[in-house]
């Protein structure tokens, strides 16, 4: 009995020392064509509405490149999250402007990105 409560223990620890990994079938641009689905995604980021997983996952990557310019990100959050800036800048700047108000107050990153994205 012992011997499979250790067993256990040591697939517990792991499979929780494993990364996250997201669904990777989750399309950003599906999600940015269509302003009805995009608009619960911003709300939920600026904690104005509910989220579900992939909303959270969503905030948790512009919350990272706004606030660690996404150092930490893996390649597919990366790029996930320059698409959604850059589309935000250039077409919902109203929600860009109140998301760079709760994330980067100080614009010590938002700036770089409106400098970089706005056509």
């Amino acid at each position: 009995m012992k011997f499979i409560t250790l067993c256990f223990l040591a697939v517990v620890t792991v499979t929780c020392a494993l990364p996250y990994e997201k669904e990777d079938s989750y399309n950003v641009d599906e999600t940015l064509e269509n302003r009805r689905v995009l608009l619960p995604y911003l709300k939920c980021a600026l904690d104005q509405g509910k989220c579900t997983a992939n909303m959270k996952d969503m905030k948790k990557d512009i919350r990272k490149s706004l606030t660690y310019k996404c150092v930490e990100c893996t390649e597919k959050e990366r790029r996930d999250s320059r698409k959604v800036i850059k589309h935000l800048i250039n077409k919902e700047n109203d929600y860009w402007q109140q998301i760079v108000a709760k994330y980067d107050p100080e614009r010590k990153v938002s700036d770089d990105f409106e400098k970089e994205f706005k056509e």
